[in-house]
């Protein structure tokens, strides 16, 4: 299993949206990824985020790549995964 694609769906470990849930929409480089909440339903907005900074989750949706905020919004609704997506996730406690 790829942990780091295109529709993968993450937990934001650290900054001010830690704990929220996201997906990848893009990857940039070795190091950081485009994701997006979206920010109508989980309050993440489209950003570039350091791979260091996400938890790859074991759920994927089918999007392609650099897909806009309503095309991903479509497919989770699509996946039924939209109660899943706003549930807030403990993050782990930073040493």
């Amino acid at each position: 299993m790829a942990v780091i694609e295109v529709g993968r769906i993450c937990v934001k470990v650290y900054g001010r949206e830690a704990g929220r849930k996201c997906v990848i929409v893009d990857i940039i480089d070795e190091n950081f990824v485009l994701i997006t909440g979206p920010k109508s339903l989980t309050g993440v907005r489209r950003r570039r985020a350091n791979i260091d900074h996400i938890e790859p989750l074991d759920k994927k949706i089918d999007i392609e790549k650099g897909a806009s905020d309503d095309k991903v919004l479509e497919a989770i609704k699509k996946a039924g995964l939209e109660d899943f997506m706003r549930e807030q996730v403990k993050p782990a406690p930073t040493i």
